[in-house]
């Protein structure tokens, strides 16, 4: 069974850093795209930043770009967002997801971008972020 476990969330003020885990088991760490994902109360989701299994490609929403890092630690089946220079806007409830759409290419942007993305989803962790 295909599961993931976010952890890092918390409180923190404008200006400051996070950094997020994503714990993956169930499936092989080598060929995946692996997303993170917010959703802000009374905003739709957003796809944050995600990456190729593999090839590492990434994909950065404009509102992220040069602030947050995405990568992976296969030897620990793991996939982190190091979020730098936190703004409120950026207070959220944050989920990672995983699927597994083949060789595809850019499918780091297209998991991150296309509405409804499918696979598995962890349950998501609290990011807040105080002015």
């Amino acid at each position: 069974e295909v599961q993931l476990v976010e952890s890092g969330g918390g409180l923190v003020q404008t200006g400051g850093s996070l950094r997020l885990s994503c714990a993956a088991s169930g499936f092989t760490f080598d060929d995946y795209v692996i997303g993170w994902f917010r959703q802000a109360p009374g905003k739709e989701r957003e796809g944050v930043s995600c990456i190729s299994g593999g090839d590492d490609r990434t994909y950065y929403a404009n509102s992220v770009q040069g602030r947050f890092t995405i990568s992976s630690d296969n030897a620990k089946d793991t996939v982190y967002l190091q979020m730098n220079s936190l703004k409120p806007e950026d207070t959220a409830v944050y989920y990672c997801a995983v699927d597994f759409p083949g060789p595809q290419r850019g499918r780091e942007r297209s998991f991150c971008t296309d509405d409804g993305p499918g696979g598995t989803w962890g349950q998501g962790t609290q990011v807040t972020v105080s002015s």
